[in-house]
C-alpha cells in the first residue's frame, strides 16, 4: 500500500496529477491527500470522484500505468 496525493497545482497541459509517496514530484504543499491504495488505478478513481470537474491524470514517473496525456 502506498500513500497518494493529488497535486492541486494545475500542469501546463491542464492536468492535475496523482502522485505516489515515493515520487520525487510528491507535493509537499497545495495537495489533496487521497489515502492508501494498492496501485494508482484506485487512487486516480478517488481523485476523479472527489474532483469531478478537474482533468485528473497519473504522474508520468510514479503512476505511469495511469498516465494518459
Amino acid at each position: 500500500m502506498a500513500s497518494y496525493r493529488l497535486n492541486l497545482n494545475q500542469q501546463n497541459n491542464g492536468d492535475y496529477e496523482v502522485h505516489k509517496d515515493d515520487c520525487v514530484y510528491y507535493p509537499s504543499q497545495n495537495y489533496d491527500y487521497l489515502g492508501l491504495f494498492s496501485s494508482c488505478t484506485p487512487a486516480v478513481a478517488e481523485a476523479k470522484r472527489k474532483h469531478a470537474f478537474k482533468k485528473i491524470n497519473g504522474c508520468k514517473y510514479c503512476s505511469n500505468p495511469c498516465h494518459t496525456s
